[in-house]
């Protein structure tokens, strides 16, 4: 197998923009999904691939965590962009030494992060030593000996980071952990950190446990459900068959986002009759606010729902919960009598009538789900804006009864079991205390650092070793200039992967690349059979199980390198058994069901059809693990984001062809994005009152209150119905736009949603056709 990728790059001249799709999804999406898994596997790579994905005793698939349905399975139980997932990963093009050997780390710095990804799969460990222009092969001993002498020559253990994806399953993300642990520090940072740590910080405050609280289930039984701060059809687009069947039992759809999100609007769903003739209306109602105005949408809702209850007492809010359940009432109650509706409408940008009539709907409804992504958890208001949302269910009584709760919807499938399986930066004492009495080891108790700390750690010098397992730290990180600098002071970078990208490019003085396993791969150890396993969106671990032959010899799976660098770092006489560990995965999950809570009897509950849920006293019990032992009511001051005069707020965003920084290719249909990714989409009045016209270049500059000057050059201005005020571009493309020190408040989560940008004339304009 040496089927490189495409020789040639992206051509942003050759971007062409068509008007925006009004229904995701159908025959399309099939014709897509089919074409890119042959180009990549060929058909019987694609046959055996895809007829097992999302299966019972198939794999997980690699893209998002939207969970499985509990009873029938689709003969195809995946989306068009998990189908290019999954061919992403089961490639025939591959990535050999011969390749690095023919490429220079310049020439391939200077290539997309898109061509990168294109050339297939790693093969070998790779190292790149001080004063290298070329990776070279390495043994797997050599790079692991390599690490640990690294690591035992810092001052401190401290001065190491160790970063995690989403894709580790919970097998790996456990001995990661117990790993890191081991020797001595908590520096665990994941892209949690970057999406859903507000969520997390959130729920935890108000409920007790920073997880969703629905089941796939509830979307059958819910009668209203709003989808806030989220692109289903794109992010989780099998989201949207749980949607239409909501529908389909009588659910009201309430969509509030920035952006007319095609999957939102209209839905072909190409397994049944109807997704090829008419489709379904998604949204019933489309609540296009402005960027940064959720917390005020929800709080001017809150008034309007005690205000409905005081014209008819009992018959709104649910006061025996309430009384029952709830901590912070009379607090929040007051605060959300005094909001303003002027200030609501003006920092909303909807009208009176909409606010009345989604409040309406919310004080009918008898089950409300509220949904949500991005939109919501990155600003710097995201974790009140949580709150708020979370109080509007609560003075319902929406937390713990069928077809009702939070749903906060992740993105990276298993980015929730990596937490659930200890890698955080804070775990609680009782984790730390069941660990050790596992292992007989000494956990470090003093928190460590998260993604954004972790950068300014290695910026300042404090962090020497940077470890990531999976992911591509360089690109999906902010301030792009300031985290590759950072990553270029370090002694040692080591990136655990399956394919090329930007992160291997932009290294310490020492690199490594280490090629592992991926969900498709057959994973053998000592000629057994291994499964791993994963957590979804919603709680249920179940097992994962590749079958194809890896696409070179010399990879190693996650569990085997983790085990086999603590081997070297550690010595014979460690008190955890890493060789055993690595050797019989089900004697991983038998400690993780004396060390995790919820994980009782791990390897008989997962290997039931299904696998399992995970318990969650809110939803189970109405049990609230929160300092006042009751479900808390959030009294945050408003905040929202206006637009200073003379600039615009601009949300990052991925293309309907990517999948977090993975560019699967250069067309984002739905919103009519042709052949580049270089584009920022403004409303037509905003694009002519700046003194431009659609098509043109511009240099993209943000502001920040550091005074920092941060520019992207040539990107071409797109007419698009956004709000007034407001603009939307890809990441990562725009991460260089994102300061490191905008975070949200209370999460440190980077604010890319609201970032205050202008436009130049571009100073090095492309020559246009």
């Amino acid at each position: 197998m040496h089927r490189n990728g495409p020789s040639e790059d992206i051509d942003e001249a050759a971007l062409t923009v068509t008007p925006p799709k009004r229904q995701a999804a159908g025959v399309t999406a099939v014709t897509v999904a089919l074409k890119r898994a042959v180009e990549e596997m060929g058909v019987l790579r694609t046959t055996r691939t895809l007829t097992r994905v999302n299966q019972v005793h198939g794999f997980d698939c690699p893209g998002c965590a939207w969970p499985e349905p509990t009873g029938h399975r689709r003969p195809a139980e995946f989306c068009e962009n998990g189908a290019k997932a999954v061919a992403e990963e089961a490639t025939l093009r591959t990535v050999t030494p011969e390749f690095f050997a023919a490429h220079s780390i310049r020439e391939l710095a200077d290539k997309s992060g898109y061509w990168l990804g294109q050339q297939g799969r790693l093969t070998h460990p790779m190292v790149l030593r001080p004063g290298d222009t070329h990776y070279s092969p390495i043994a797997w001993d050599d790079a692991y000996r390599l690490i640990a002498e690294n690591l035992r020559a810092l001052p401190a253990p401290d001065a190491a980071v160790f970063y995690t994806s989403g894709r580790t399953s919970n097998e790996t993300a456990f001995l990661y952990q117990l790993l890191v642990r081991s020797y001595g520090t908590n520096n665990l940072p994941d892209c949690s950190n970057m999406c859903h740590e507000s969520s997390g910080a959130a729920l935890s405050n108000a409920i007790g446990i920073g997880k969703g609280s629905v089941t796939i289930d509830d979307f059958a039984a819910a009668d209203l459900i709003l989808v806030a701060g989220q692109n289903p059809g794109t992010n989780h687009p099998r989201m949207l068959s749980a949607l239409a069947d909501a529908k389909a039992e009588g659910a009201k759809i309430i969509a509030i986002n920035p952006l007319p999100e095609t999957g939102l609007l209209g839905f072909r769903d190409p397994q049944t009759v109807r997704g090829f003739t008419s489709g379904v209306d998604i949204a019933d109602e489309f609540l296009q606010i402005r960027l940064g105005g959720d917390m005020a949408l929800m709080r001017g809702l809150a008034r309007l729902l005690i205000e409905a209850d005081d014209r008819a007492p009992g018959s709104v809010l649910d006061r025996e919960f309430i009384d029952a359940h709830c901590a912070g009432f009379p607090a929040y109650e007051k605060q959300a009598r005094a909001v303003d509706f002027e200030t609501v409408l003006a920092a909303t940008g909807l009208t009176m009538d909409e606010l009345e009539h989604t409040a309406r709907l919310l004080a009918a409804s008898k089950g409300t789900i509220v949904c949500w992504a991005m939109g919501l958890t990155q600003h710097t208001h995201a974790v009140a804006t949580i709150e708020e949302a979370t109080n509007v269910l609560l003075l319902r009584g929406m937390i713990g009864k069928p077809g009702a709760g939070v749903c906060p919807v992740r993105g990276h499938s298993n980015v929730q079991g990596d937490r659930t399986m200890g890698i955080w930066e804070k775990m609680p004492d009782r984790f730390l205390d069941a660990l050790d009495r596992e292992f007989g080891i000494t956990s470090p108790r003093e928190h460590g650092l998260d993604t954004v700390d972790s950068i300014r750690a290695m910026r300042d010098g404090r962090v020497r070793v940077f470890v990531g397992m999976g992911g591509n730290f360089a690109s999906a990180t902010p301030d792009t200039e300031v985290t590759e600098a950072a990553l270029r002071d370090c002694a040692l970078t080591v990136q655990i992967s399956t394919k090329l990208n930007r992160s291997h490019l932009v290294h310490g003085r020492t690199a490594l690349i280490l090629p592992t396993l991926g969900r498709t791969d057959a994973d053998l150890r000592d000629g057994h059979k291994q499964q791993v396993s994963v957590e979804d969106s919603m709680s249920m671990v179940h097992l994962s199980t590749g079958r194809l032959t890896p696409v070179s010899e010399h990879l190693r799976s996650e569990v085997a390198i983790v085990c086999e660098l603590a081997s070297a770092l550690f010595g014979p006489d460690h008190p955890v058994p890493w060789r055993e560990l690595s050797l019989d995965y089900d004697l991983i999950r038998a400690s993780i069901s004396r060390v995790v809570p919820g994980c009782a009897d791990y390897n008989t509950k997962v290997r039931d059809r299904n696998g399992f849920q995970l318990p969650h006293p809110p939803r189970d019990r109405r049990e609230f693990a929160t300092a006042t032992g009751r479900a808390n009511f959030a009294a945050n001051d408003l905040s929202w984001t206006p637009v200073p005069p003379g600039k615009l707020i601009l949300q990052t965003m991925r293309s309907h062809d990517q999948y977090n920084t993975t560019i699967y290719g250069l067309d984002d249909r739905y919103r009519g994005i042709h052949h580049g990714r270089k584009v920022v989409l403004v409303h037509p009045e905003d694009i002519a009152e700046f003194g431009f016209a659609e098509g043109d270049l511009v240099d993209v500059v943000s502001e920040w209150a550091d005074g920092v000057e941060r520019r992207v050059a040539n990107f071409r201005l797109v007419g698009y119905p956004t709000p007034r005020g407001n603009a939307a571009a890809y990441y990562p493309e725009t991460n260089p736009l994102v300061a490191l020190d905008h975070v949200a408040a209370r999460s440190n989560t980077p604010v890319s949603k609201a970032v205050v940008i202008r436009f130049e004339p571009a100073t090095a304009p492309e020559v246009l056709p």
